[in-house]
């Protein structure tokens, strides 16, 4: 049968094998934690777009396999009854938002698809700046991509947290380092099948570039760590587990109350120096919070917390985390800044509000806070903040991360997959790389966890049960080179790519093919 449909049908084992190739660079991603594959799974791809004219819909299926695996965790949002959405319509939601969303991504790959493959088709450049072309066009189109509000499984994903090595190289120049690393293997291979001379030459380049950066990584994995006693801080970590089925009503929140006082007067008996609670663990605004027993356990202990909670933006909220200090002053507060889509905002509000209806039960509004804020985790000493979806973000956290001393990432996680927390989990042990910095993460589901600068998992907690921790972690101020220059590999590859491509160009001779590149 498949040699009667490769026969009969080449276009549609082409379509196959796109799309099954889309999915295999999805199962790289946690939690599958197949990460080799995604040093292979673009080949399939690159070749048709170097080779054939109708390379977009390949390119969409491929695209909609690897963002729908990846971000199917979404469809965990079903069902939403308990905020009175009907069984149906709640199912309806959950299968437009993965398609929208792997849609979203699958149009990254489209575009990189037509830009790569006009220039391939016309421009006819040699193998090597093809894979310098390729690799930069999809850079470029992921820094796009990341500078909207809507942003998540970037190629890089597929390496994190199990190749500790490859991601090391993010702190040269962010997670693009890593997705660059990525195209230019996949290409190589790609162009080493293509070519009819120089495949050995294409085929050891392959080799030598996956092992040389991992080489690499593997090096600035060894750097040591710091950790001088005045440094030191004993951090704790409260995950709540409140259900957002319950979590902004009456019993959930006299849950969370009595949940939050607990583990903070356990923890505080243990000697912490401050304690980290999740995203919204009290949805309270400040003035509410001073007449809780949580806050009362704060005057009474004398340990400073950094509390999940609302903050006060006239007729909305702002998504804040706020630094109680050990005699209850609220010394700083950080507002949310990437807030997500339909679920803390509705994009285009204005237009489209009255049609279109947040998949949350908050009766109001999230307000977007600052681009730029200082985060002060103690009195003088900042802190590198990020609440939940900005995890994705890397920029956010590079910013944070040049006065800020280690992380502390706050998150909700609660009712999607199991994917989706792991995924979470998985980009801040990439931020964490980055910025070289250790990082704290309080969920009220899970996982919480204590990453260090390299990476290590020193602890993650189960999901959806209540837990505490302490953990010792260490200041530090050192930048890395991603942290002080930002993403400059992007620019760079698009600049070198104009230049070759002005200087490699290779008109199409009379009689040629369309596509007739063996050279390298």
């Amino acid at each position: 049968m498949p040699a009667k449909i490769s026969a009969l049908n080449p276009r549609l084992l082409q379509l196959l094998i796109a799309a099954g190739s889309g999915l295999l660079a999805g199962l790289a991603v946690e939690l599958i934690e197949a990460w080799y594959l995604a040093w292979i799974a673009l080949v399939p791809l690159w070749i048709m777009v170097v080779r054939e004219r109708r390379s977009i819909l390949p390119s969409l299926l491929w695209g909609m396999g690897y963002h729908g695996v990846a971000l199917f965790w979404i469809t965990g949002i079903h069902p939403m009854t308990w905020m009175g959405v009907p069984w149906l319509t709640s199912f309806s939601i959950a299968t437009v938002a993965i398609l929208f969303f792997a849609l979203w991504g699958a149009t990254v790959v489209m575009l990189w698809s037509i830009i790569f493959g006009w220039i391939c088709q016309h421009l006819h450049p040699p193998a090597w700046v093809r894979v310098t072309v390729g690799t930069a066009i999809w850079c470029g189109l992921e820094y796009l991509w990341s500078q909207t509000d809507l942003w998540w499984s970037t190629l890089a994903l597929t390496q994190t947290p199990n190749n500790l090595p490859i991601l090391h190289l993010g702190q040269l120049s962010g997670g693009m380092t890593v997705t660059a690393i990525l195209l230019a293997v996949n290409g190589l291979i790609a162009e080493a099948i293509i070519a009819k001379a120089h495949q050995k030459t294409l085929a050891i380049a392959a080799i030598t570039l996956f092992f040389t950066g991992h080489l690499g990584g593997y090096i600035l994995s060894q750097a040591p760590l710091d950790t001088k006693p005045a440094d030191a801080l004993k951090i704790g970590i409260i995950q709540g587990n409140i259900p957002n089925e319950i979590k902004l009503y009456a019993n959930g929140k006299q849950k969370a109350i009595e949940g939050y006082t607990t583990g903070y007067l356990d923890l505080a008996a243990a000697g912490v120096d401050a304690i980290l609670t999740p995203e919204g663990a009290l949805p309270y605004m400040p003035a509410e919070i001073k007449s809780s027993s949580l806050y009362q356990a704060i005057l009474d202990q004398g340990v400073p917390i950094w509390l999940g909670a609302f903050g006060d933006a006239g007729n909305d909220y702002t998504n804040s985390i706020h630094a109680i200090d050990k005699t209850g002053n609220f010394i700083s507060q950080y507002d949310k800044y990437k807030l997500v889509p339909l679920g803390e905002y509705v994009p285009f509000k204005e237009i489209i509000g009255q049609w279109v209806k947040r998949l949350s039960p908050l009766d109001a509004s999230l307000k977007r806070g600052a681009e730029k804020q200082d985060f002060f985790a103690f009195p003088g000493i900042r802190a590198a903040i990020g609440i939940c979806y900005e995890s994705a973000f890397g920029s956010h956290f590079r910013q944070q991360a040049q006065q800020g001393e280690f992380l502390l990432t706050a998150s909700n996680n609660a009712h999607y997959a199991e994917s989706m927390p792991a995924q979470h989990h998985a980009m801040d042990v990439m931020r964490s790389i980055e910025t070289s910095r250790w990082a704290v993460r309080a969920t009220n589901t899970g996982y919480s966890a204590i990453v260090d600068p390299h990476g290590h998992t020193l602890w993650k907690s189960q999901l959806n049960e209540f837990a505490t921790h302490s953990h010792q972690i260490y200041r530090r101020r050192n930048q890395t080179f991603y942290v002080q220059w930002g993403d400059w590999l992007t620019p760079l590859l698009l600049i070198s790519s104009v230049i070759l491509l002005a200087i490699y160009r290779a008109p199409k001779s009379p009689g040629s093919s369309d596509v007739k590149q063996t050279n390298l």
